[in-house]
């Protein structure tokens, strides 16, 4: 099965945002939770630096598509199990290497 990618520039930012959103969800529930906690999980900066270069880069409109993986989708494949949001970073991980689903279909626009 093939990931859905976005449909349009805007739902692609909008991914972008969301996931920046539950980043800082995911640190703030982590703080919450874990008071006794000495350290965050080892992927939490990586991967929260990973996701906000993104967005700086698309609000600076520095940002390209490419074939390559984005930066972080290593480390968030890696952790998988411990990122709720996983499913999201490996659309916007497909919608970058393959660009925007015009058709709606699935297929490469």
């Amino acid at each position: 099965m093939s990931l859905q990618r976005a449909r349009s520039v805007e739902e692609y930012i909008e991914w972008v945002k969301q996931a920046v959103f539950e980043i800082d969800d995911l640190r703030a529930c982590l703080e919450y939770d874990s008071e006794e906690l000495a350290q965050f999980p080892v992927f939490l900066d990586p991967l929260d630096a990973g996701i906000k270069a993104l967005y700086t880069a698309m609000q600076e409109g520095r940002y390209c598509f490419g074939r390559d993986d984005l930066p972080f989708i290593e480390l968030a494949a890696q952790y998988a199990d411990a990122i709720p949001f996983h499913t999201l970073l490996n659309q916007i991980n497909a919608t970058h290497q393959l660009g925007l689903d015009i058709a709606g279909s699935g297929d490469s626009a």
